[in-house]
């Protein structure tokens, strides 16, 4: 999955190293040419100060006063050197001892300046000049070691590197920080849309900036229109229902009418199509007063409501003295309370219907919301457990009910994107009704 921050994050880093390599490189490129730009000042002063040791005889010969040089061109290998080349004559410093730096002889006003290896494999920086004394062309070449100077260039690249590398780790720590505050915004916005799929509110609340807040009040239109359309649905739905009641009604009357005992089979058709249309309404009812996690009604407690309901139920099946067992957190759950209300009675209805004298509810929260309601009745063979998946079947004629309840229960289930699982029950033996529902993400 792509990451927006993570794509911020890269870019920016990115950024910052190029920058941050640019600007050490440059730094230290800059550094080597000033050090060098004030060597070759130097060496073109030691050149001029030079001068003065060369003399032109009568002869016309060049003569070089080496007592003249200082002492640093006297020392062997002293890392300064000096080679004269004037027309065929050739003089160097005893720092050369014996050797020749390679010159290629100068027009007076040339100049060259270049890097070159020392006499002892040593970089030197050589600056070759081209003169005219007293009618006499002169190369005059002075060269310094660079040996020392590289190794103080070496040492402050390798400081300012440690420094650009801090400030670099600096910068993108900082940048990460703020790319994380820039986005917070979308992680509280994300907050809100968890809450509401909870069912802890019914829009986004939250201030978000300029740049999204478009697409808060577009999110925020949609949740009002989306509820509003579900009211619309969920009332039309109810009033077509109270509609057909009378009319249900009245055939429910034709059909018990006495007028029709000549006709019996007429008078039970008509009953059981009355009695399909008057299931299939409650039916469609009960799915279209589904909540879903994502409306702002009550949150379920299944600690505080299964009690009442078990109550409920034992009096309706007072005669069957029924003990009824529940184990549940008392905790919220994301889900609307009438929509678990409806799913766990249905349930426990039937359990409650089908048992002898005991019936078992437990309520358990890992990796999602499970309920298991178990009872001690007859229970059901592998073939009609496998039948219990298709809606509305009837398992069993000589007992009330029709498998509606059981249907409804699924309808619940799969709203919420979970499932019903069927089986025998280990404990008490007879039906097992598992349910699971997904649990919404946790709010992070």
């Amino acid at each position: 999955m792509r990451s927006l921050r993570g794509r911020l994050n890269r870019g920016l880093v990115a950024i910052l190293v190029i920058v941050f390599a640019s600007q050490w490189l440059l730094g230290s490129y800059a550094t080597r040419l000033v050090v060098e730009h004030e060597m070759l000042t130097r060496l073109e002063h030691d050149g001029d100060s030079l001068l003065s040791s060369f003399e032109v005889g009568q002869d016309g010969a060049i003569r070089f006063d080496t007592h003249r040089l200082g002492l640093i061109y006297e020392q062997t290998y002293s890392g300064h050197y000096l080679d004269i080349h004037a027309d065929g004559q050739v003089f160097h410093s005893r720092s050369l001892a014996d050797e020749h730096m390679a010159v290629e002889p100068l027009a007076p006003g040339q100049r060259r300046q270049y890097h070159c290896v020392g006499p002892e494999g040593q970089p030197l920086l050589v600056l070759a000049r081209g003169l005219a004394l007293q009618g006499q062309n002169i190369t005059l070449t002075v060269a310094e070691e660079l040996t020392a100077i590289d190794h103080e260039i070496a040492s402050l690249s390798l400081g300012y590197l440690v420094l650009s590398t801090s400030l670099l780790l600096v910068a993108i720590i900082w940048q990460r920080l703020d790319v994380r505050r820039a986005l917070r915004p979308l992680s509280e916005l994300r907050r809100d849309l968890l809450a509401i799929a909870r069912g802890e509110s019914s829009r986004i609340a939250s201030d978000a900036p300029a740049e999204i807040r478009p697409l808060v009040d577009e999110i925020n239109r949609l949740l009002v229109l989306t509820a509003r359309r579900l009211q619309q649905s969920r009332t039309a739905v109810g009033n077509l229902a109270h509609a057909l009641k009378t009319p249900l009604a009245i055939l429910f009357r034709i059909a018990a009418d006495s007028r029709l005992e000549a006709t019996p089979d007429l008078a039970r058709h008509l009953l059981e199509q009355s009695t399909t249309i008057h299931r299939r309404i409650e039916r469609e009812l009960k799915r279209a007063r589904l909540a879903g996690a994502g409306s702002s009604g009550a949150l379920f407690n299944p600690g505080e409501e299964l009690p009442v309901l078990v109550q409920v139920l034992e009096n309706v099946y007072l005669e069957k003295n029924l003990a009824v067992e529940v184990v549940a957190p008392c905790q919220l759950f994301p889900y609307d309370r009438e929509d678990l209300l409806e799913l766990i009675g249905n349930l426990a209805d039937n359990a409650c219907k089908w048992a002898e004298g005991k019936v078992h509810i437990h309520v358990a929260c890992q990796d999602g919301f499970t309920v298991n309601v178990e009872d001690d009745g007859p229970g059901c063979t592998p073939d009609k457990i496998a039948q219990l998946s298709q809606r509305g079947l009837r398992l069993d004629e000589s007992k009330p009910g029709h498998g509606l309840g059981l249907a409804i229960a699924r309808d619940i289930a799969e709203f919420y994107g979970g499932d019903l699982e069927f089986g025998r029950s280990e404990s008490l033996g007879g039906l097992s009704v598992r349910v699971f529902l997904p649990m919404p993400p946790a709010i992070a």
